[in-house]
């Protein structure tokens, strides 16, 4: 550090300093799955075991079983040189125990969860969701369950969670190409204390050292019954969103340290979404994302259009009103101009609306106004653009998918105690809401208690 000269440019991707992985080689697309599908299930006789079946009682994990194929799931996450001979527990059978405990016992510990709803005989139907013998005692122990976490590649992760979304789009829940996605983070507290062990100085900086050497301190959002500041990490979460009910449906997440911006990952995330066949065209953000560069270098590269909230701060050019959000060709100009959209130098082109020729200086008036786009009102696309504040509120239902996420799935608290693991464990319950939206079990169940509540109080 004392040699170290802090004016040198640093040339270093930018997931190498947010701590996140980079996008891999061999993950697959969306179309890729469904050839890599057909291709598996060419067998000519794929027997079902309904023995196993008849043991699962619960609709919801019956549904849950029927979509899934364990050779499918082997294929994606089997580690590199691994045969299927000589063994007992195979990575479908551990990935069906965390997609359980996702589902149905989020707020057990991992040793409590195995020894009690796993291991145990008298627990047919969990162990016949999970592919376990039912009368002979094959154990999938807690530790088991850590190693597979830790063994899983950021790639395998990536398709794992391409392949439930693949069974999602299949089941017609949402259309790729007409919906609109939306990019939005939350924190996660790690299992560390929160004092550090030690603090550096680092130029003007101080950099903390925690028990989880990867975690660190963040701002969450305020909340009356929890501290301003946690230490742990932040999920950022690329969504799609149905545009007729505004239900978001997080696809896929990468996790990182907390003290990061969020705006750091607006392109990650769309380059991950891009390399596994998502279709974007519109991504909603809040205003953490409305770096005026930043977008304007995405709509160019990737042809998408990132809506925030207009900044406060901004100044307004001349000629615009602050309360209509009118745009006039002078100060002596009385009739409101109309949005013509983008010129070839990417600012937003105005042109005059008097159409009866009612102005007295349109002889003399260019009738043509082209204003820079900025990170205010004259974003991507501008106030002026009938639907955008209803567009832009739709990044509103986001938070309703991190509070299932966490609370539903099991997200929070944390129960792992390392990166790699908490990132294995976000995808588990990401893949859980997705398969939980698929069947539509829950949802089901709160519109009839919804009808006996209209009943009884009728």
């Amino acid at each position: 550090m004392e040699g170290y000269s802090f004016d040198k440019e640093i040339n270093v991707a930018l997931n190498e300093l947010t701590g996140t992985p980079e996008i891999p080689q061999g993950i697959m697309t969306l179309s890729e799955m469904e050839r890599f599908i057909a291709e598996n299930n060419n067998n000519i006789f794929n027997l079902p075991n309904l023995s196993r079946k008849r043991q699962i009682k619960d609709p919801e994990l019956t549904a849950i079983d029927e979509l899934l194929d364990n050779r499918i799931i082997d294929k994606l996450l089997r580690p590199d040189k691994w045969t299927p001979s000589m063994r007992i527990l195979f990575p479908s059978h551990l990935f069906r125990a965390e997609l359980l405990k996702s589902l149905k016992y989020p707020e057990m510990s991992y040793r409590k969860y195995c020894d009690t709803q796993i291991n145990e005989l008298s627990q047919k139907m969990n162990r016949a969701f999970v592919c376990l013998p039912l009368h002979k005692k094959v154990k999938i122990d807690h530790s088991q369950l850590s190693q597979f976490r830790g063994s899983l590649t950021f790639r395998q992760m990536v398709n794992i969670m391409v392949y439930i979304i693949h069974l999602f789009l299949k089941a017609g829940k949402i259309n790729n190409s007409l919906s609109v996605h939306s990019i939005d983070s939350s924190e996660l507290p790690a299992v560390c204390n929160p004092t550090p062990l030690a603090t550096i100085e680092v130029g003007d900086k101080k950099v903390r050292i925690y028990t989880d050497l990867d975690a660190d301190c963040g701002k969450r959002r305020k909340k009356r019954d929890k501290s301003e500041y946690f230490v742990g990490y932040r999920i950022h979460s690329l969504a799609m969103i149905n545009g007729s009910n505004g239900q978001s449906y997080p696809l896929i997440s990468i996790l990182a340290p907390a003290n990061h911006h969020d705006s750091l990952f607006l392109s990650q995330l769309i380059e991950l979404g891009k390399a596994i066949g998502l279709e974007m065209k519109i991504i909603i953000a809040d205003e953490a994302y409305g770096d005026r560069e930043d977008n304007k270098a995405i709509r160019k590269v990737h042809d998408i259009t990132v809506i925030s909230p207009p900044k406060e701060k901004v100044k307004l050019p001349d000629d615009v009103d602050g309360e209509t959000k009118a745009v006039y060709m002078n100060a002596l100009c009385e009739i409101p101009m109309s949005y013509r959209g983008q010129t070839d130098t990417g600012n937003h082109e105005f042109i005059c609306n008097d159409e009866k020729g009612e102005c007295m200086s349109s002889l003399a008036c260019d009738k043509c106004r082209e204003i820079p786009v900025d990170a205010g009102i004259f974003g991507q696309i501008p106030e002026q653009v009938r639907g955008i504040k209803e567009l832009r509120d739709l990044r509103k239902n986001m938070e309703r998918s991190f509070n299932l996420l966490k609370h539903r799935e099991g997200l929070e608290p944390v129960r792992v105690k390392s990166k790699h693991g908490l990132m294995a464990v976000a995808t588990f319950a990401t893949a859980a809401n997705l398969l939980i939206e698929i069947v539509g079990s829950r949802k089901t169940q709160i519109k009839e208690n919804c009808q006996q509540q209209l009943k009884l109080a009728a």
